[in-house]
């Protein structure tokens, strides 16, 4: 069972969290399926039958994005506007996405420590990702804890960057692993 990741970054290039991110997932094809949204569709012209197709054969969803004021790049507000339709994703007839999991992999250029209610930005990054939760529950599936990697914008280390990319794979693993558990009980108990 793979990993579905819908990368969301409008600069990739000039990305260094991001970029060491992809190529990490890029890495492991047998675990992950990396879906680049500013790559698939630069004219921005959604194909909302493929994308619905596409999260119906992962139960586990990732959605990576660099931080944008404090909310999703405006390519990924608008596939999440455009894929998540009344009948499929919600609404009396809407329940494609009941049970998966999906979480969120953010890069944010300020410091840990603003992120706080005493720190310059007065919010922790649970209060800020909340309408991704609000989201996630509306539509019947569950709000994996986040993974987070703070002060892209300053001078991080590539150390560190290459740390969270082993850090990131690891937590794709750790919610594949227990997607797994899940949706096969049966093989498990035979453990």
């Amino acid at each position: 069972m793979k990993t579905l990741v819908i990368l969301a970054h409008p600069n990739m290039e000039h990305s260094r969290v991001n970029k060491r991110w992809r190529q990490e997932l890029l890495l492991n094809p047998d675990e992950v399926t990396v879906h680049e949204l500013y790559q698939e569709y630069p004219d921005w012209n959604i194909d909302v039958s493929k994308e619905q197709k596409l999260l119906e054969t992962h139960q586990c969803i990732i959605l990576q994005f660099p931080l944008y004021w404090y909310s999703y790049p405006p390519l990924l507000k608008k596939w999440l506007d455009d894929v998540l339709t009344r009948g499929w994703a919600y609404g009396s007839m809407g329940n494609a996405l009941h049970g998966k999991k999906f979480g969120i992999a953010i890069s944010i250029g300020n410091k840990k420590e603003n992120y706080s209610q005493n720190g310059s930005i007065t919010f922790t990054v649970d209060e800020i990702i909340a309408p991704f939760k609000a989201t996630t529950i509306y539509i019947g599936a569950t709000a994996l804890p986040h993974f987070s990697f703070f002060g892209a914008s300053f001078q991080v280390t590539d150390e560190e960057i290459e740390q969270s990319a082993k850090d990131y794979m690891d937590y794709i693993r750790k919610y594949n692993f227990l997607s797994m558990i899940e949706s096969k009980p049966e093989i498990f108990r035979k453990l």
